[in-house]
């Protein structure tokens, strides 16, 4: 109750503390954060808040253009530029702010934008993603089960499509189409760019997946992975990975990456408990997960996998 009377006491008094600050400062609200704030996630997610809670006319506007081309997933590497410097035009109009005397703050504004609206046509790519079914049909999807055989067990071949030795990796049956209908082509993406960008961790996970008293299914553990990544993506909580890792425009390699590192970091999680059985999994998940949504709570944090078992 309390929180919620503050909230709106902040709500009601911020334009007179905006308008102080600024004659004070003789800066703008979102001159003070590209100044002040730390590049990454600091910066990014303080401006985020001011251009939400802004009641300008001009950046209302600003923030729906920006949300529709996201939404249509229209901003690419044709588009970015001229939308970007629309949105730093209508914000030194709006705030008045000369970009002469004020050189560094359109570079750092655009790199808050750049981001902000990635994130936002990153969750609208990866929704689509799990919308689109395994279809055995299509032959892209076919040809991309195969490579993820082919990268996990490159000494054995595939006696046929439907077998058994799809359990070998983690699949529930003998034909792993079903295990993906709950995360659609997004799981098997993910999948195959742990396999492939990171052969010798995929292999080190595997191998785990088969311990005698701790192992686990790995193919449907990385499903369930990709569904907790995409949690922690449509609530926001990864932002901050995200806004400290991209350099750019976050693409869906930034999906894959976060994914990466759960997926290695759970497999030690998983190990380090000890489970008595596989009935244990939906408690350790949870443990696990609460454990990365502290992490990304600091506005510092970055996740990085452990690159160095790549080279072991």
């Amino acid at each position: 109750m309390f929180v919620h009377f503050w909230s709106l006491v902040c709500w009601y008094f911020r334009p007179i503390i905006k308008w102080l600050l600024r004659h004070t400062t003789r800066m703008c609200e979102l001159q003070r954060i590209c100044y002040g704030e730390l590049c990454g996630a600091p910066r990014t997610l303080a401006v985020e808040e001011s251009l939400k809670l802004s009641r300008n006319a001009n950046i209302k506007t600003l923030i729906v253009y920006l949300n529709d081309f996201a939404d249509q997933r229209a901003i690419t590497k044709q588009t970015k530029q001229k939308i970007l410097k629309e949105a730093i035009v209508t914000i030194l109009v709006t705030k008045k702010i000369n970009p002469t005397a004020h050189p560094d703050f359109a570079k750092s504004f655009g790199k808050c934008v750049e981001l902000i609206w990635g994130y936002r046509q990153l969750c609208v790519e990866c929704e689509e993603l799990r919308k689109t079914p395994y279809d055995a049909d299509n032959p892209e999807h076919e040809l991309l089960l195969l490579k993820l055989w082919n990268l996990l067990m490159p000494y054995e071949p595939l006696d046929a499509r439907v077998t058994k030795q799809w359990q070998h990796i983690g699949f529930q049956g003998d034909d792993p189409k079903t295990d993906f209908r709950g995360m659609g082509i997004l799981g098997l993406e993910n999948l195959v760019y742990f396999a492939q960008e990171y052969p010798s961790a995929a292999t080190h996970v595997l191998s785990h997946s088969t311990h005698p008293r701790y192992g686990y299914a790995f193919a449907i553990v990385g499903i369930n992975l990709t569904s907790m990544a995409l949690r922690l993506l449509r609530d926001g909580s990864a932002k901050t990975h995200i806004y400290n890792s991209s350099k750019s425009f976050p693409t869906i390699r930034a999906f894959h990456q976060l994914y990466c590192y759960l997926f290695y970091e759970f497999d030690g999680f998983w190990i380090d408990s000890k489970p008595s059985n596989m009935m244990e999994f939906s408690s350790i998940q949870e443990k696990f997960e609460n454990s990365i949504r502290m992490a990304l709570a600091d506005s510092s944090t970055v996740f990085r996998i452990n690159i160095s078992v790549d080279n072991v």
